[in-house]
Order: structure tokens, then sequence, then C-alpha cells
């Protein structure tokens, strides 16, 4: 019988890795959690440490005494006293945990700070199931030098779906790659309608339940721009030949055409189960994941263009993926500062991606041109990514106490 594959869950309290654990537990007989790292949430993760009684426990906040008192309280109600994991805390936890040597790595990490821990995976040796996106674009050359052939793999349902697609025939006959997009919760909503959206409005996703910033970028479509950023790297096919349509009920998760016209889709429920569960086990497919799609039930599934004149994130995200070097970490830098101060009540909703925009911009005349993707190294991306950071809560008036002024459509428009 064939031992269980290790599995190391970054990020093993958001809804990524609940959901991962959850499939775990479906399957004893496949896979064997060997580390968790989290952030803050000290009560589940030790919960959870104690449910899969986990080696090594790494957490980003609090002290190791905290830690292990707390998994130590959950290990005496449980019955498991003598249960005794390695801890360590501190910014570098989840690099620790992610190259523990587990099997399967799975970064569910949001955010930049996902990419360390993903090179750690890597150099380790593990198979990284990446849910983490923005690790894979803010350091595009960096990851895709430091993996070898078929060491990711895309946790994201679009790229798990264009993976799944891309069984059904080889490399050159390919043609596009066609990105599946909700629409977000302002579908059909022109771009003056935008502006009085209120951050709650903004989080009203009609589809999935996501944490704050992943949720709003899926409202201003930046979600879906980082996507097509991530399409281009994982699979080595240029931009022009990566769409994005807008199917609101996303039952099509994503889709590839081949040259002799020929479109396969891979379609399922709304939800991240089987990328999940393909991300701990592929190439391989567990049973009974998730409920399949009730093809005896009447349904309209639509698809429509997407409006880059209302939601421009995607067309940014295509100049900086070509431009590539630092400017990802820049494009995504940005957001993350906007996203923040859309939600404290300082920008408008158009005011997101307007200040990505101008940001990029700045990034052009401050010599950000000079970084070439072929000797980027991680701290050059580091040192990008604090800038935009900087630019970003200068441009917004957010460094020295001023209220902010809403950026006018001209200083955002793109260039």
């Amino acid at each position: 019988m064939t031992s269980p594959r290790t599995v190391a869950i970054l990020g093993s309290t958001g809804s990524i890795g609940t959901q991962a654990l959850d499939v775990v537990s479906r399957n004893p007989d496949r896979f064997r959690v060997t580390a968790l790292s989290a952030g803050s949430n000290l009560d589940l993760v030790a919960e959870q440490a104690v449910a899969f009684e986990v080696d090594l426990i790494a957490v980003a906040t609090g002290t190791c005494e905290r830690v292990a008192e707390a998994i130590g309280a959950y290990a005496v109600r449980a019955g498991r006293g003598a249960y005794r994991p390695q801890v360590v805390v501190g910014d570098d936890a989840a690099v620790t945990a992610a190259g523990s040597g587990a099997d399967v790595v799975l970064n569910g990490i949001t955010g930049s700070i996902g990419l360390r821990p993903t090179l750690a995976a890597l150099a380790e040796g593990s198979v990284l199931a990446l849910a983490n996106k923005e690790s894979l674009i803010v350091g595009g050359p960096l990851v895709k030098a430091a993996a070898r052939a078929g060491q990711i793999v895309p946790v994201d349902s679009e790229h798990s779906a264009i993976a799944q697609s891309l069984r059904g025939g080889r490399a050159e006959e390919v043609r596009r790659l066609v990105v599946t997009a909700s629409g977000g919760p302002f579908r059909g909503r022109s771009r003056d309608s935008l502006r009085e959206v209120t951050p709650e409005q903004a989080l009203a996703h009609p589809n999935f339940s996501m944490g704050r910033v992943i949720t709003t970028n899926s409202a201003t479509l930046v979600n879906k721009g980082l996507e097509v950023i991530e399409a281009h790297l994982l699979f080595d096919i240029p931009f022009d030949r990566i769409d994005v349509v807008v199917h609101p009920q996303q039952m099509i998760h994503s889709m590839v055409e081949f040259v002799d016209g020929s479109t396969i889709a891979q379609a399922g429920p709304p939800r991240m189960l089987v990328p999940i569960a393909l991300g701990l086990s592929w190439p391989e497919r567990l049973a009974d994941v998730d409920v399949p799609v009730d093809w005896t039930r009447a349904q309209s599934w639509e698809f429509e263009p997407l409006d880059d004149e209302a939601f421009p994130a995607v067309r940014l995200a295509r100049e900086v993926g070509e431009a590539s070097g630092t400017y990802p970490a820049v494009y995504n830098a940005a957001n993350e500062v906007a996203v923040d101060a859309f939600h404290d009540g300082r920008i408008g909703f158009l005011d997101i991606v307007d200040t990505i925009d101008r940001v990029v911009q700045d990034h052009a005349t401050s010599g950000g041109e000079g970084i070439e993707s072929a000797t980027l190294s991680v701290e050059d991306v580091l040192r990008a990514d604090s800038w935009a950071r900087h630019r970003a809560r200068t441009v917004l008036g957010l460094t020295d106490g001023r209220p902010t002024e809403p950026l006018s459509d001209a200083e955002g428009a793109l260039r």
C-alpha cells in the first residue's frame, strides 16, 4: 500500500486552509498533515494541530510559550495530553513550514508575503499547490526559475480548470485560454454609476464568501487582472492569447480553445473543493469531493464580454504583465493599499484602480524599467513592493494626516 502523502498547509485557518483540512479528513489514507502555518487565529490553529496531530506548527504572531499553551489545552480536552508538536513563531514561521520537506505544500496565504514560502517549498523539492497567486505574479521569473517541470499545481479555480482542460491536447494545439469571471456584484453597471459604491456593497459577492481583499478585488476585477498574469506565467501563453469572458453563474471555471476550433471547458459548482483536492492529489482525482452539476435540471448559463471602460483593471494588468520585472509587484502592492483606504472610507471605489494606474505610471518614471526579469531578485521585488505601498499612500494623502482627495478620471486614466 502506498504511504500517505505528507502535506504542509500555509494559511490553515483561512478559507482555503480549512477546506483543505476537510478534504484531508475525508481521505485519511491518502494524506497526513505534517505542518500548519497561520497568522493570528491561535485558537483555531491549536484545534487543527490537535485534530490532525501535526508535527510542526508555525504562527506569525505571539510567542512559542503562548502557542504551546493553547495547543496543550486543546490536547488535554481531546484526550491527547501527551501531544507536543514543534512550534515556531515569527515573521519567517511560514517559510519554515514551507521548507519542512512535505510532499505537497499548499500555499493558501493571501498577498505578496507568500513569496518567500513559495520559494522555500520549491527549493525543498515539494510539489507546490499554489493558491497564493500573488507570489507567482510578483516573483514570476524567480518562481519559474526555481520550479522544475510539473512542480507547481494551480489551485485557483480558473487555473485548475485550464490545467484540467489542457489534458485534452498538446501545447502546440492550443489557440487561446479563456478565463471566466463572475463580473462581481457590479456586473453591467457603467463606470459613472460606480462612483458612490460603498464597502458593504463591494463585499456582497454574488457567489463566494471570501476575505476583504479578495472580495473587493473581485468587485474591481483586479483579481481577474492578476489571474491573467498568473495564466501567462503558469502556461506560457502570450497575453494576446488569453481572453476574459464574464460568466455570472461561475459554473464553467475556464476554457481552452484549440486550433481545430474545439473548446474544452471544465464545469462544476462555484466552489473551491475540487481545485483544492486536485492541488493535493494531482494528477489523480479523489472520489466524491463535491456534488457534480445536475444536468437533468433546466438551467441557463450566460456569457458576455468584459466592459473594459467600467472595469479597466484587466487591461492595466495586461500592460503590467507585458512590462514584467517589478511592475506586477507594484500593481499588487498599490492595490492592497488602495483597498484598505477604500474600506477605511478614505477614497471612493473608482479610486482603487485609478490609484494602481497612477503608481504604475510613477514607477515607470522612477526607474522601474531598469530592472529586467532575467536579473530580478527577491530583494528587487520587496523593494518595489515597499516603494509602491509608500507611493500609493503618498498619492492618496495618507502619509501626513491630510484628508484624501479622490483622483480625477484624467489622473487615473490608463495610458
